[in-house]
């Protein structure tokens, strides 16, 4: 019979020893019930804490609040699962199973891979080689699916995650039924609603112990009574827009959206107002780990007037945020703050500098970049801000010489804000160029002395599989894995003994339909045009992909593991997708732009017929909204184009 005794008392501690029984009583359903008691004295049994309750060394670590140590020794009849924090023991639970053959390959019960196995001794001690390892909201989000990426990111080793703005907006997109509305109608949520559900939200991540970050744009408006989240506040506009951006001769919201402007920030007052809005709001979410400060969410759209043009918007940000830290300072608030390196303060200061920079980590987010490559071997030179006129870096390489620059007026931590799971799933239709370069990417960033990244990206990563997903987790977990290891890993759990076949039918895909080619946001890269005649016989090859996989697909179509089942099945609602890929940009790649638009608005309404069945797994207001921009690039009048591949 098995016990688990709890040596620190936690309430976390107390979800990681339900979460222990529940899987020790899935892998071996004849061992009976478990007990769960907290016996700080215990000798024996499976014993769960804190690493400094049973006397072990964390001193490998600078920080055991911010570091995770996982820590095991287990024999038959249990032993100890520790960390150097709460949810490092979380975590350690996870990693016990995982040694025990156990895998977890995208949210929910059907993603979990649970052997009917007798449990075999592991001994095991390991510090992620990535300290922050995060996930944030983004896409078509509806509430069912946050909570389960919560659940899910200890699982394959994560420990934070990011839940934007007050009260997020990302919900419309779902509940609205955007790009979907002929299958269902829309059927929009309340602010009150969101605010509700955000609060379940932070309840997930604290019964984790999950590393909370906060907020990030909304500062820009918010402290002038002007909601940015999407309350009504018309009464307070227009005294607001006196300490909006001047643009084009006068101060109104850029785009019409509170969160895409700015406020003049050389007005004194309204950095004052703002810095003691901000203070205010971290006094009073103090459970929140990190507090993102950013600003607006549009670019080049900053004051133009006499005062603001005297120093770039990085100068005047460096100067709110030491007034943050000088009025946080005086409440004796020890909030750790966030700020952002992000399109127009994608250039440094120029005269400013932070003067505590213990308080405050930066954050690249590199929004702009190609995402066929990381960075090139030949350096793009670096530009200089002009104002309300500036282009952006287009690779990491760029974005780093302008992080060189942000580290002579911080000497403080970097952390990276990055965009793998926001356009990119929509065009690596093998699931596998995005997970190369997230592989790569992670190394680079190490290697620049980042401390971690947050991924922004939909919370519907995972089709037509989760490999892309799990690389990232397991990569910043642990370097040492090659990718080969990793492509192993997943896919024989994904779809058994026959993964090579799986793993070299997607393979196809990215011949087909090359991620440079398909990929929208790559300027760069080669001209926005999709008119290229040499590509129509590759692309109208992928039916005869499809067709051969569909075989595969029937083959497996069955399985004792229902994970496996899941995934076959997924790839058999990928095939359908990709043959209406097929027939639309055969007609893009031919030019005939016309018949691509019908050819595209029946394929939206076709597939949308599936979405509600796949949701889980797969976005469809990301795909084609994604798809739709290709849609609205026109071939050129004179045809002569040459595509870069």
């Amino acid at each position: 019979m098995y016990i688990i005794n709890k040596i620190t008392s936690d309430h976390v501690i107390d979800f990681a020893a339900e979460e222990l029984k529940k899987y020790l009583r899935m892998m071996m359903p004849e061992c009976g019930d478990i007990a769960i008691s907290y016996s700080p004295d215990a000798k024996d049994g499976f014993r769960l804490g804190l690493m400094k309750d049973f006397g072990l060394d964390t001193s490998d670590v600078a920080s055991e609040e911010l570091d995770d140590i996982i820590y095991i020794d287990c024999d038959e009849k249990g032993g100890v699962i520790a960390g150097s924090n709460y949810r490092s023991v979380l975590i350690a639970v996870y990693e016990y199973f995982r040694h025990n053959g156990c895998r977890w390959l995208f949210p929910g019960v059907d993603g979990e891979y649970i052997p009917m196995q007798n449990i075999v001794p592991v001994k095991y001690r390991h510090v992620p080689d990535v300290r922050l390892r995060a996930h944030a909201t983004e896409g078509a989000m509806y509430q069912q699916c946050v909570v389960d990426i919560v659940d899910f990111l200890p699982k394959v080793g994560l420990n934070a995650y990011m839940y934007e703005f007050k009260v997020s907006g990302y919900y419309n997109w779902y509940y609205k039924h955007l790009k979907n509305q002929e299958n269902r109608p829309a059927e929009p949520v309340s602010y009150k609603t969101r605010h509700a559900w955000k609060m379940q939200i932070e309840s997930e991540l604290s019964k984790r112990g999950l590393e909370y970050h906060g907020m990030g744009h909304g500062f820009t408006t918010d402290p002038f009574g002007i909601n940015s989240s999407g309350g009504k506040d018309e009464e307070k506009k227009t005294e607001a827009m006196k300490f909006m951006a001047l643009r084009n001769g006068e101060r109104t919201f850029f785009r019409n959206l509170p969160i895409y402007t700015n406020f003049c920030m050389s007005n004194a007052k309204a950095r004052s107002t703002v810095a003691d809005y901000v203070v205010e709001f971290a006094a009073s979410h103090t459970h929140m780990d990190f507090l993102h400060v950013w600003l607006s969410d549009g670019s080049n759209n900053h004051c133009e007037c006499e005062e603001c043009q005297k120093k770039t918007p990085s100068d005047f940000y460096v100067m709110l945020l030491n007034e943050i830290d000088e009025k946080m300072t005086a409440r004796s608030l020890q909030t750790r703050v966030v700020f952002i390196s992000y399109v127009d303060t994608t250039y440094a200061p120029t005269t400013e500098k932070i003067n505590n920079p213990d308080r405050f980590h930066l954050l690249i987010a590199p929004i702009f970049r190609d995402y066929a490559i990381t960075a090139p071997d030949e350096k793009t030179p670096m530009g200089h801000y002009v104002r309300n006129k500036n282009n952006f870096p287009r690779d990491l390489g760029e974005y780093m010489d302008h992080i060189d620059e942000w580290r002579k007026a911080f000497s403080g931590k970097a952390i990276s804000f990055e965009y793998h799971f926001w356009r990119s799933p929509a065009y690596d239709l093998s699931s596998l160029d995005n997970a190369k370069r997230i592989y790569e990417d992670t190394r680079y960033y190490v290697e620049h002395g980042f401390g971690g990244t947050i991924e922004d990206g939909s919370q519907r990563a995972f089709f037509p599989n989760g490999f892309a997903f799990y690389t990232m987790a397991r990569t910043q977990y642990d370097m040492s894995l090659s990718f080969e290891e990793l492509v192993e890993d997943y896919f024989s759990y994904a779809y058994g003994e026959d993964w090579k076949k799986f793993y070299e039918y997607l393979k196809k895909f990215s011949d087909a339909l090359p991620y440079v080619y398909f990929n929208y946001n790559r300027a760069s890269r080669r001209p926005n045009t999709y008119y290229a005649p040499d590509m129509v016989e590759k692309i109208a090859s992928i039916k005869e992909i499809t067709k051969e996989g569909r075989e595969l697909i029937k083959s497996h179509y069955d399985s004792d593991e229902r994970v496996q089942t899941v995934s076959v099945r997924l790839l058999e609602q990928h095939a359908d997708l990709c043959d209406m890929i097929s027939d639309w940009m055969v007609e893009k790649a031919k030019g005939d732009d016309d018949k691509a638009q019908e050819v595209f608005d029946r394929i939206r309404v076709e597939f949308g017929k599936r979405e509600q069945s796949i949701q889980q797994y797969y976005d469809h207001w990301q795909f084609f909204g994604e798809y739709e921009l290709i849609q609205n690039l026109r071939a050129p009048d004179d045809r002569d184009i040459i595509i870069i591949e």
